[in-house]
């Protein structure tokens, strides 16, 4: 993010200020460049890109280095966009699928659903269970939580949370680093709010020796499809984990030291203009003093004369 201040205008600005020695002129400026330092700290994430907190290294590269199974451009007779998951779900951690993807005609993910049935979501790169939904509401009420917000949006209680990493800017990845999506909470609630080319996964594709199950660090506390009971299984995701963008957070922070620091800046120049004023009113009654104090022995000389 660009500084709010450009530093080469401010310099011309405060050279170009009538009355002002070069003496008063750093005081503002020198403030007014904290301002940018301590707004930029404030709205800029230390991250390098909105959601990217999780730094990758060599080892630790995104969907570790696969792409997203060619399946997914069928899934569920649907027809995706192989490019857009590739872009999405592997090569980014900031940007999303269009708004509403999942309506789109050649999509239409939600007629491809059986109402009366959870469903269960898997990794479009290497088939890790990662959403059953419905659950703990409607089909009805799942389908027109997405439809609201553009995207397939689940609860807590329908993520599998053993599969999913929730950063603390709120963005999400599965265990074999696959972009998900980011948590948007709404009611204080978590809400998940999840790029359909990503959960479009076959889970049995884990069972490839080369590509699949590669991908799995079966170091990690994982459970693959094949252990996933729906009859026994309850998420131990928090409703409200307090990990989502604060973008918000910080505008408003923002604005408020904007404002503090310009009305500090403004009582700067208003107090330093009146202590100039008082000085040059001193300094010429200094000045008449002294004129006066110049003639007046001559005045006495010439009345002795006459």
């Amino acid at each position: 993010m660009q500084h709010i201040f450009n530093e080469a205008q401010l310099n011309r600005n405060t050279q170009s200020s009538p009355k002002t020695s070069n003496n008063n002129k750093m005081p503002s400026s020198t403030l007014i460049l904290l301002t940018t330092t301590v707004l930029t700290s404030f709205v800029v994430s230390p991250t390098k890109a909105y959601g990217s907190s999780y730094s990758t290294t060599p080892e630790e590269k995104q969907c570790k280095g696969y792409k997203p199974m060619e399946s997914i451009s069928t899934y569920l007779t649907m027809n995706l966009d192989y490019d857009l998951a590739d872009r999405i779900c592997c090569n980014n951690h900031v940007y999303a699928e269009p708004f509403g993807y999942h309506l789109q005609p050649q999509v239409n993910f939600y007629s491809k659903l059986n109402p009366d049935q959870e469903t269960v979501f898997y990794d479009s790169v290497c088939g890790l269970p990662l959403f059953v939904a419905p659950r703990g509401r409607t089909f009805e009420e799942f389908v027109q939580e997405s439809k609201k917000h553009g995207w397939p949006s689940f609860r807590p209680e329908e993520l599998i949370s053993e599969n999913v990493i929730i950063h603390k800017d709120g963005r999400m990845e599965s265990k074999c680093l696959t972009h998900l999506g980011h948590n948007l909470p709404e009611g204080g609630v978590d809400r998940y709010c999840i790029d359909l080319v990503c959960i479009a996964g076959d889970p049995s594709f884990l069972e490839s020796k080369d590509t699949g199950a590669a991908l799995i660090d079966h170091s990690e506390d994982v459970i693959e499809s094949s252990e996933l009971d729906l009859n026994t299984y309850d998420s131990s995701a928090e409703n409200w984990s307090g990990k989502y963008p604060k973008t918000k957070e910080r505008l408003i922070t923002a604005a408020i030291v904007i404002v503090a620091v310009g009305t500090l800046i403004f009582l700067v120049v208003v107090i330093r203009k009146r202590m100039l004023k008082n000085k040059e009113e001193k300094e010429e009654t200094k000045a008449m003093h002294s004129g006066k104090e110049e003639v007046f022995p001559i005045k006495i000389q010439s009345d002795t004369i006459a």
